[in-house]
């Protein structure tokens, strides 16, 4: 996968109108790749933040969209949970995700609910639904670097290596003591991107 750099995102961030933080605050967003292979890890997570005269940027290997096992076996009557691009003001904080500190949805979120129970990531002509359902920031397995989604998301933004992952963690608990535990989510497509090589 090529990476998207830290200006290309900001701009089409601020293109959008989402607000992109320059005072130290933590930026966290996705980009939902033009791979639609399911059950792959072929999403980013990124985190930037400008500290120190510099912009600090990271981008993560992990899903945007649900692993083959929740789309086919939706927890909800009304489909499986696909997180819908935009940007979501103050929608997590951290705190527990199946007893490990991860960024947990505090705030509302727009899905699609994709109920036909395929293997295909299905958003056109679906029902959109906004609420707060569980659409957590959080890791796959916690020892190694998983392979494939399976049923480490139902809907969650989930990164693929549990180091990344912890650093991530790392750096959220630290603006927490100047920011708050407030953490807004921006969902991107590929498409909206020009990528270029990092």
């Amino acid at each position: 996968m090529v990476y998207p750099t830290v200006t290309q995102i900001a701009q089409v961030m601020q293109e959008k109108g989402y607000p992109v933080f320059d005072t130290g605050r933590v930026n966290l967003c996705g980009v939902r790749t033009s791979d639609m292979e399911a059950n792959k890890f072929n999403d980013y997570i990124i985190m930037f933040y400008f500290f120190d005269g510099m912009w600090n940027f990271f981008p993560f290997v992990g899903t945007t969209d649900p692993g083959t096992f929740w789309r086919q076996n939706p927890e909800n009557v009304a489909g499986t949970a696909i997180l819908k691009p935009g940007y979501y003001k103050d929608s997590h904080m951290v705190g527990l995700h199946r007893g490990y500190k991860a960024l947990r949805q505090r705030g509302p979120v727009t899905v699609y609910r994709d109920a036909n129970r395929d293997t295909k990531l299905d958003v056109t002509g679906m029902k959109e639904d906004t609420g707060v359902f569980g659409i957590n920031v959080h890791r796959a397995n916690e020892l190694v670097a998983s392979v494939q989604v399976d049923k480490w998301s139902a809907g969650c933004q989930v990164i693929q290596d549990p180091d990344c992952f912890a650093f991530l963690i790392r750096i959220c608990e630290r603006s927490i003591e100047k920011f708050g535990n407030l953490f807004s989510y921006s969902l991107l497509e590929e498409r909206d991107l020009v990528l270029s090589t990092v």
